[in-house]
């Protein structure tokens, strides 16, 4: 088994879902073979199209996930679907370069330059090492609540860090670090405001208030995406996983008939529609936005 880099967009040409699957030709067939079981890391490119002025993607890596198989595309000849599982966002998009330093190494050439020629491959063989460190770059504020929760002695006096002794992969399985990780993103992507009121509420502690909903539910294998995520003030979280809310898919606000009183409708978006991320990149996905309407809403 081995790591790898998969290139993805959301404008790609390509049949991808991120989330669930990758779909690509037969060029990069056995690198992907080697890494079925083990995990792979995502990256947006520069380049958001084929036409040569297009420009604008984050040149960042943004999320992690299991990959479990690999199937035939038997639509489209010589091209494959690579099936994942345990898909996590980053809670921030980590830069392929800071500074003079490469995550990849191979994408650095002697002189100290990027590689293009080794860049313009869609999937890419990576180090564990230098996947960990994108990864610990990419779940920084994670890593940085875990030591502040979980690195005291049975004293109560603090003792040495050594959460990094093991690769970081293995933690995000866990349910408690997915959720933190969720959370932190979807707040993030939505500026820590609500995005069915608008309403941004910070606690006495500096804390914002508003919570990181799944649009398709984690029971039903719903993804920890930011695309399958939502910011919502605890009440609307409520109404939204009971089925009382959804979202169409030209992300209009929709409302199951006499199913909540007034005085709470009218704190919903006056124009009708939710507050969607400024970065399209992190626009809920009309895929789960179809399933909560069609398996959760009741209107």
């Amino acid at each position: 088994m081995s790591k790898v880099v998969f290139t993805t967009k959301n404008s790609s040409s390509y049949d991808d879902r991120p989330e669930e699957y990758y779909h690509f030709p037969s060029t990069y067939l056995n690198q992907v073979r080697k890494a079925i079981g083990d995990y792979v890391v995502y990256y947006e490119p520069r380049r958001l199209s084929t036409a040569d002025s297009s420009r604008g993607g984050r040149q960042s890596y943004f999320a992690t996930a299991r990959l479990e198989d690999v199937v035939e595309d038997r639509n489209h000849a010589d091209h494959y679907y690579a099936i994942v599982s345990d898909f996590l966002s980053f809670d921030r998009p980590v830069p392929f370069l800071v500074g003079a330093h490469y995550y990849e190494s191979a994408l650095r050439k002697s002189d100290g330059t990027t590689n293009k020629g080794a860049f313009g491959r869609a999937v890419r063989q990576i180090p564990e090492a230098e996947f960990d460190q994108i990864l610990k770059a990419g779940f920084a504020a994670e890593l940085a609540e875990f030591e502040k929760n979980h690195h005291r002695s049975s004293t109560g006096l603090e003792e040495p860090l050594h959460i990094f002794e093991r690769p970081i992969v293995e933690m995000t399985v866990s349910r408690k670090f997915r959720d933190q990780a969720f959370k932190t993103a979807v707040r993030a992507a939505y500026a820590n405001r609500c995005a069915l009121t608008g309403l941004c509420l910070i606690n006495g502690g500096g804390r914002p208030e508003v919570q990181a909903a799944h649009i398709m539910p984690v029971a039903d294998n719903g993804p920890d995406s930011i695309r399958n995520g939502l910011a919502l003030s605890g009440t609307f979280h409520w109404l939204f996983d009971r089925g009382i809310i959804s979202i169409d898919e030209d992300h209009k606000i929709l409302v199951a008939k006499n199913s909540i009183p007034d005085q709470i409708s009218k704190l919903l978006n006056a124009n009708g529609k939710i507050v969607k991320p400024s970065d399209p990149n992190y626009w809920p996905h009309p895929y789960y936005l179809k399933y909560h309407r069609e398996h959760t809403f009741k209107g």
